[in-house]
């Protein structure tokens, strides 16, 4: 591991009920995705997962594990494959997060990572809390919206939900009244940033989410 530090999965848990806010970084640009994980975290929010779909998302993850050191809690997203797992966290990810059940969570699993593993429909969702994930990642979020995670909660009262998937500020809101536990924001909160856009629109919208998830 690159300069990172380690967390289990109630450690993770506590820190998504303490900060409520996931920045999803997608980039085209290794150096700028870096420089927006730094400024999301110097804004405060300590929260960061890099999809490995976006440019030299590892070499990213890397950068950005011996940059920030135990600073941030680091993510590797879109972990797919076993190898997807073990790259990610060689780089500096010290938690996976998955668009699905499949390869990428057994092998989190396997290596005693945490896990926020995709799921949608409730057979899935039971499907993954009985391998053990940390959390239910639900996605895509912005498919049935708000009223779909308050549905899912009556018979999963006690799952750990972050939706993810068009999630702007009204819906992370609205998502969190209903008992989501974080959310995870790719675009809306990282805009252009992570392909060399505009750093200052950037914490200006790391400033606004922040305040809804305070309020929430």
């Amino acid at each position: 591991m690159v300069n990172g530090k380690m967390i289990t999965s109630g450690g993770l848990l506590a820190e998504l009920r303490r900060h409520r806010l996931v920045a999803v970084i997608r980039g085209s640009d290794r150096a700028a995705s870096v420089r927006t994980a730094l400024a999301l975290a110097e804004e405060g929010v300590p929260l960061i997962e890099v999809s490995l779909s976006g440019h030299d998302a590892l070499g990213a993850i890397e950068d950005i594990a011996r940059a920030a050191g135990g600073a941030l809690t680091l993510g590797a997203g879109t972990t797919l494959t076993g190898d997807d797992v073990r790259r990610a966290r060689d780089a500096g990810a010290v938690f996976m997060v998955t668009p699905s059940l499949g390869a990428g969570v057994d092998e989190a699993l396997r290596l005693d990572l945490p896990v926020l593993a995709g799921a949608f429909t409730p057979t899935e969702v039971a499907a993954a809390v009985a391998a053990g994930v940390t959390a239910v990642k639900l996605f895509p979020a912005s498919a049935n919206g708000p009223g779909y995670l308050r549905a899912l909660r009556d018979p999963f009262p006690d799952v750990p939900f972050i939706p993810v998937g068009g999630v702007g500020e009204e819906e992370a809101a609205a998502f969190l009244a209903r008992g989501a536990l974080a959310v995870g924001v790719g675009s809306p909160l990282c805009g252009d940033a992570p392909s060399g856009g505009d750093l200052d629109a950037l914490r200006r919208r790391a400033r606004a989410f922040l305040a809804v998830v305070a309020s929430a």
